[in-house]
């Protein structure tokens, strides 16, 4: 079994102020349940995950939470001190999964074949990618996801991470860097190498390439995952998203 943080301190004021009023994202409701709520009664109901420690507004969290035996812990001023701050509840895990609180689709199959891929546990980060066709044939229209053109084929990115905590302090700084410089060629070839990005816009990049390039970067071990569970890449940062999940929610129920 493994460890989860979830990372919910993420405040209302971009695109989905519109929709609600409430100060966190992670708090936008959803049908009965805030967003965060459907993610950690995912991960409470999974078979493999043990202890679930929630990064955001203590106060807040505490009520909304009450109930799933979630660990709250206050935000800090960064990525890097939030995620620290939730390892540092889990004391002592040896691999935790990181989760980011608007993926509200989440369901515990796709956590537990996630976990399942990264059973070894030899590399220091394990990152799942979905392929595009994955993607489009759960939801036929109103997603709108990035994605990747790779040798083997059209990918988009999850947003659950499993990671060795020993590491975080080196790789989520350069990791951030890489994640913010995504739509900016200039600062991507600072970073991974011009040579490399012009392989990777002429669609000639692999995937083993990909993955040894960042673990390079990162100076960790990586791994990419292929997950076939399109909510692990389906997120909430827009309008549209929320209305996408809100139906898909909806019709399962």
């Amino acid at each position: 079994m493994v460890d989860a943080v979830v990372l919910a301190g993420s405040p209302n004021n971009g695109p989905l102020k519109e929709c609600s009023p409430v100060p966190y994202e992670a708090l936008i409701p959803i049908g009965d349940k805030s967003m965060v709520r459907y993610v950690v009664d995912a991960l409470t109901q999974s078979r493999s995950i043990a202890r679930i420690a929630v990064v955001g507004p203590r106060e807040e969290l505490s009520v909304d939470l009450q109930g799933t035996g979630a660990l709250v812990v206050p935000a800090g001023g960064s990525l890097l001190e939030n995620v620290q701050g939730g390892m540092e509840a889990l004391s002592g895990a040896r691999r935790v999964l990181l989760v980011s609180s608007d993926i509200p689709l989440i369901t515990p199959g796709a956590i537990e074949d996630f976990l399942e891929q990264c059973r070894d546990q030899r590399a220091d980060l394990y990152y799942p990618i979905v392929p595009r066709e994955a993607v489009e044939s759960r939801f036929k229209s109103g997603v709108q996801r990035t994605y990747v053109s790779l040798k083997e084929g059209v990918f988009t990115g999850g947003n659950i991470f499993l990671l060795n905590p020993e590491v975080v302090s080196r790789c989520l700084p350069l990791g951030q860097q890489l994640v913010d410089a995504r739509k900016s060629p200039l600062r991507l070839c600072r970073l991974v190498g011009l040579g490399f990005l012009l392989r990777f816009l002429l669609h000639r990049v692999t995937l083993k390439e990909a993955e040894a390039r960042v673990s390079r970067l990162l100076g960790v071990q990586g791994c990419v995952v292929i997950s076939r569970y399109p909510e692990v890449g389906v997120d909430v940062d827009k309008p549209v998203d929320l209305a996408l999940v809100t139906r898909a929610l909806q019709s399962a129920c």
